[in-house]
């Protein structure tokens, strides 16, 4: 895989829907506690999988899950895993079904203990401050991070689940709290 594609960072290739997440979403730093738990699920989704495949199921899982509103996901039981267990739209794994409505109730209690989901990230940060790195290859972007490590840990602790520290590490980056955009990418900011 090259590094640089096209100005960009080479794992996005030259899918359009790769690109379009690379340059619109990926590295950028969210806020929106609703926007942290599709990433959530998202990743959660991920594990085990490519990226592309969960990205290309992303409306589907909108659908699935409630247009990723947290309260509603918490009142789904298990009629809907069942339901979810026939919907092509998403990857039919009962596992995590079952773990994104978990980690939706979970996520809920982190909200009111911490404020929001974002302010709870936050907390494994440094001065609570996101982190650029300065990479210049690909092979240079870690998979894990203390911060990864330590959030992952806490949440496990906590029964999430489909969240270790590589899923947390690539929910971080997504979320924008680690931005690993190389150098050479047109996206850096360090430009």
């Amino acid at each position: 895989m090259e590094d640089i594609v096209n100005g960009r960072c080479g794992w996005c290739g030259t899918d359009e829907l790769y690109v379009k997440y690379h340059d619109e979403e990926w590295g950028r730093l969210v806020t929106d506690d609703k926007m942290l738990f599709e990433f959530l699920v998202l990743e959660s989704a991920q594990a085990g999988l490519s990226w592309i495949t969960i990205l290309r199921k992303r409306e589907g899982y909108r659908k699935a899950f409630c247009d990723f509103d947290v309260e509603r996901v918490t009142q789904m039981g298990d009629e809907d895993v069942e339901r979810l267990m026939q919907f092509d739209g998403i990857v039919k794994n009962r596992l995590k079904i079952k773990s994104t409505i978990t980690n939706a109730r979970l996520f809920l209690t982190l909200q009111k203990e911490f404020g929001s989901f974002y302010d709870y990230t936050l907390s494994f940060f440094p001065d609570k401050k996101p982190i650029i790195n300065t990479v210049k290859s690909l092979s240079e972007i870690p998979t894990t991070s203390a911060e990864s490590d330590a959030m992952s840990k806490d949440m496990k602790k906590r029964g999430f689940k489909f969240f270790g520290s590589t899923i947390c590490y690539a929910h971080l980056q997504a979320a924008g709290f680690i931005n690993d955009h190389l150098v050479d990418c047109i996206c850096n900011k360090n430009k």
